[in-house]
């Protein structure tokens, strides 16, 4: 049973290091443009948080794989961050650096504090735990806004399924893990995000083909429009698409290639978009941070 614990608290390690990995493109953009643009510092300052805190509570159980893979990830969180205000404009540079001092620094300095000095044994393990799972359960709920997006436009385009997979996977992972070493301070969060995980990939599984048909009736413009993105008026783009067509032909070009489907253009514009951005980058878009445990 050891044996079987320990290898799959392995696997879980290599999906939650992915998964910690993954903003590596998104600040080698924000080093090589020196600006944080429209990133935001609130994610990977509450997963800071939150790996040093599931670090800490590792340190107490003990568990070395849990300390070892949250040791790592906030070491990861920490570079980023730094990063972050580093290249963050004036204003967002203050008002992350305070974000910074009330949680990672004040917060979690108050719980190690009262930890080590006002409690003693089980107390200790309890104490941060109970924190550790609240903190998860409100990172793991947080793509909820997302969910209900989805089935009010019919639509999965705001809801990327690899985010919605890793949700799922590193939710079920943990969640085993935790049975198999009986630690419900591991489980239950995970379990929460192995059922958010799996609720995402249904909605995913029922609207995907809705969405593609629903840009095949009305295009995308309606739905980008539907989710109040400014777009261009169809009047300009038939005027714009007139005028290339004329110059094309002043030049000789009257015939072109046939053109794909509107809905093979669509999902290959939906892979390019997956495969160029990083995890953290849809986290921008869901408001969600992950865990590794």
């Amino acid at each position: 049973m050891a044996k079987i614990s320990f290898f799959i608290g392995i696997v879980g390690n290599i999906i939650s290091l992915l998964v910690f990995t993954s903003p590596i493109k998104t600040f080698w953009k924000v080093v090589k443009r020196k600006s944080t643009e429209n990133y935001k510092g609130a994610p990977y300052i509450t997963t800071l948080l939150s790996t040093s805190l599931w670090a800490f509570y590792g340190l107490l159980k003990p568990d070395i794989l849990v300390v070892t893979v949250n040791g790592a990830g906030a070491i990861f969180q920490l570079t980023y961050v730094t990063l972050f205000l580093m290249y963050a404009p004036k204003d967002k540079k203050i008002k992350t650096a305070k974000l910074v001092a009330i949680l990672n620094a004040g917060f979690l300095g108050v719980v190690i504090a009262i930890t080590l000095l006002a409690m003693h044994g089980s107390l200790q393990t309890t104490f941060v735990g109970v924190l550790c799972a609240a903190l998860t359960i409100g990172m793991y709920a947080a793509p909820l806004s997302a969910m209900k997006r989805v089935m009010r436009t019919k639509s999965v385009q705001y809801m990327p399924f690899f985010l919605s997979f890793f949700l799922f996977l590193n939710g079920g992972v943990w969640s085993v893990y935790a049975v198999l070493v009986k630690d419900y301070y591991i489980g239950v969060p995970n379990v929460v995000g192995f059922v958010l995980g799996s609720a995402q990939l249904i909605l995913y599984i029922i609207y995907r083909n809705k969405s593609a048909a629903m840009i095949e009736e009305k295009g995308p413009v309606h739905i980008e429009a539907k989710e109040g993105v400014e777009m261009p008026a169809k009047g300009d783009n038939d005027e714009e698409a007139g005028n290339l067509k004329s110059r094309s032909l002043a030049e000789g070009k009257a015939k072109s290639l046939p053109k794909p489907s509107v809905e093979r253009q669509h999902s290959l514009q939906k892979l390019t978009k997956t495969l160029s951005i990083g995890a953290y980058e849809l986290l921008q878009h869901s408001s969600w941070a992950n865990d590794a445990v």
